[in-house]
């Protein structure tokens, strides 16, 4: 198991925006995304500039912080390698998943693709 019980107890919690960061002509992009984690993997459905720096480079981070009036409760920081996976059904269901987790409508952002992110470490901090 890479990611701590603690750290995947936190990043199960509550329906936070994550930071991912992928990499663009040699230099991070970085932008907020849903997640949903589960068995040292993150799934996250996307399209645009994010899903085309991960075909070409599927090393990305992922950054995810709980804040309380502006002090930060807690952080977990991921590093990983994406997989995108271009199957209609799977990514319908892990955009359902997702969507239930943010109290989305479960067919909102259809167009997105499905990204599988296999942690390789994890680090995190409690404040």
């Amino acid at each position: 198991m890479t990611v701590p019980p603690e750290a995947e107890r936190l990043l199960e919690s509550e329906p936070l925006m994550a930071h991912l960061g992928t990499c663009s002509e040699g230099r991070p992009h970085v932008a907020p995304v849903w997640y949903r984690y589960e068995d040292d993997v993150v799934e996250i459905v996307t399209t645009g500039r994010k899903l085309a720096n991960i075909r070409e480079n599927p090393r990305v981070a992922l950054s995810i912080q709980a804040d309380e009036g502006g002090d930060t409760k807690w952080m977990v920081t991921l590093l990983g390698t994406a997989t995108v996976v271009d199957d209609a059904a799977d990514t319908g269901a892990a955009r359902r998943r997702i969507n239930e987790k943010y109290d989305a409508d479960p067919d909102a952002y259809a167009e997105n693709t499905l990204v599988r992110v296999e942690i390789g470490s994890a680090s995190y901090q409690t404040y």
